[in-house]
Parts: C-alpha cells; sequence; structure tokens
C-alpha cells in the first residue's frame, strides 16, 4: 500500500513538473490559462457538498459547472480570434494566441468581449444609425 502511494505521487508530481508531457520529445506539457474544468470546480463542489453531507451531489454540479466555464471562456476566445482575423487577414496562430493578441490590442480581459461596451455590440462602436438614417420610432441613439 506504501509503495502504491508513493507511486501515485511521483505521478503527479512528473506529472505536474512538465517532467512527463504530451508535447515535442524532450519538453514537457504547456498549461493553457483557462478557467477551472471539471477537475477544479468537481473538487470545490464536493468539498461544499461534503459540508452538507452531498458531496457526491456537490462534485457533479461542480463538475457541470466547470464544464460550462470553460466552454464559455473558449466561445468567447474564437469569437476574439475570429475579430482578430478580421483586423489582421492571414494572420497565423491558434485561436488562443489571436485571442490573447486581441486582447492586447483592444484593452480586453479575458471573459469580457469588450472593455466598457454594452452587450450585444462586439464591433466596439456607439450604437448610432448609419449616416443619413434616422433612429427607429421611440428609441434613442443609445442603449443601455
Amino acid at each position: 500500500m506504501r509503495r502504491m502511494t508513493t507511486l501515485a505521487a511521483v505521478a503527479v508530481v512528473a506529472l505536474g513538473s512538465g517532467i512527463v508531457g504530451t508535447g515535442a520529445p524532450g519538453m514537457g506539457s504547456v498549461a493553457q490559462a483557462e478557467p477551472g474544468g471539471c477537475l477544479k470546480y468537481g473538487a470545490a463542489g464536493a468539498v461544499g457538498g461534503h459540508v452538507v453531507h452531498h458531496g457526491v451531489i456537490g462534485a457533479l454540479g461542480g463538475c457541470v459547472t466547470g464544464m460550462y466555464r470553460r466552454h464559455v471562456y473558449r466561445k468567447e476566445a474564437k469569437q476574439k480570434a475570429a475579430l482578430y482575423d478580421k483586423e489582421h487577414p492571414g494572420a497565423k496562430g491558434t485561436y488562443e494566441e489571436k485571442a490573447t493578441a486581441y486582447d492586447v490590442e483592444h484593452s480586453t480581459e479575458p471573459g469580457k468581449m469588450n472593455a466598457g461596451t454594452p452587450l450585444g455590440n462586439a464591433s466596439g462602436q456607439p450604437n448610432t444609425p448609419a449616416q443619413g438614417q434616422s433612429p427607429a420610432a421611440g428609441q434613442d441613439e443609445t442603449h443601455f
């Protein structure tokens, strides 16, 4: 039993430190800066559920929440990469790299599509009608 525990601890340290990885030969794996996921949120849910004597239900709820949060993060990163491609045709790189470059150029934060703009306006431009057109009846030029 002690030997199995020691081997498991060594495996965790080796995987966590990048000694063993799935990257190029001789290189450790590269960690991505993404929100939680099933394991992280599941562990937190299990601890919270354990407090109220529902550890398994808490772990399941945390896992589902973590998967959803990561899905939303990746979806937004792909949208930012598409906007970056429109601004820089022919740019190479993964969608994560393009999303990071978009964040740097537009002073946005991961998790927020645009800094300080109303929802539903991904271009960053104010909500004004095209030149020569008037706003729709009963609507002002700005929406909140």
